[in-house]
């Protein structure tokens, strides 16, 4: 297999549509098509399941997801390390930080700079990646720190919660539920909800999955978006009610409303995740990173 084929596997599984992928890669479609098919028959099985209106990961695509991102995040750690090589910094090293869609960018953006100061010879390499994909490249070592959302089976790895973050509604200005000042999971059943695909955010899926049935409310997913701001494009066109975690939102979007949601398990918690074996550069950033999210 070569690299794009793995870069169209994840792809294709985080925008669950072909042309959307396609754009993101820049890219043709026939092209991205044809490196999944590569990737299948090299496997030996189906990826994704493909209709003329869905596609949707198999079980196969769903359990070799997280490896498909580790294997990446160390081939982009093999070439900045071949690089610095290459340029005569044989003492350089590297610090692959990997951060989930929906963190708190911010709090990270603050941190970084002061690591670098503190370690100027360390090459510190920012890595998008879903929570699930962290853990698999944390216990492979391709990864030294990773941002994510609390999820089951944090094993081999430790976490140390950042902030718990409340999920929001963002709302059209004009609509019927705009006055509220918070809403309830009641409140949003059978509501046409746009969120984050599980595959980029399982337990932030998990999470809101919860605290709809425990209020009994029928959650009702018509459309995925791998970023707030897609979600925001959505909702102010009038397709649903978008839901998020506060800590996403760096801006008020224009025409729409913000309305936190309340009731039992409408908060997530953001961690901080390590390998058992963390460097200590890895240790500095974590300790940068708590003291920061605590700071506010």
């Amino acid at each position: 297999m070569d690299r794009i084929e793995l870069e169209a596997f994840v792809t294709v599984a985080e925008e669950l549509h072909f042309g959307r992928a396609a754009e993101r890669l820049h890219r043709g479609q026939p092209t991205v098509s044809d490196a999944v098919r590569r990737l299948e028959k090299t496997l030996g099985g189906k990826l994704f399941h493909r209709t003329s209106r869905r596609v949707s990961l198999t079980d196969l695509g769903e359990a070799l997801l997280p490896d498909a991102h580790a294997t990446l995040a160390q081939l982009r750690r093999f070439e900045q390390r071949g690089r610095s090589l290459a340029g005569g910094d044989r003492a350089r090293t590297t610090l692959v930080v990997a951060h989930a869609e929906y963190t708190a960018h911010q709090v990270l953006m603050r941190c970084l700079p002061q690591l670098r100061e503190r370690f100027p010879d360390v090459a510190i390499v920012p890595e998008p990646m879903p929570t699930t994909a962290q853990l698999a490249a944390l216990r492979a070592e391709t990864v030294g720190l990773g941002i994510g959302w609390a999820t089951g089976g944090i094993d081999g790895v430790r976490a140390r919660v950042l902030s718990a973050e409340r999920f929001v509604a963002l709302v059209p200005a004009a609509h019927s539920l705009a006055g509220h000042a918070e809403l309830s999971a009641a409140e949003l059943s059978s509501s046409a909800l746009l969120t984050w695909p599980h595959q980029i955010n399982s337990g932030l899926c998990d999470r809101l999955l919860s605290a709809f049935r425990i209020s009994g409310a029928d959650l009702r997913i018509i459309r995925t978006a791998d970023s707030v701001q897609a979600i925001a494009a959505h909702v102010a066109a009038g397709t649903g009610i978008g839901i998020t975690v506060e800590s996403a939102l760096d801006h008020q979007p224009p025409g729409l409303r913000i309305i936190p949601l309340t009731g039992p398990s409408t908060t997530a918690d953001q961690v901080v995740l390590l390998p058992e074996k963390p460097s200590e550069v890895a240790l500095a950033l974590r300790d940068l990173l708590v003291r920061a999210s605590f700071a506010g």
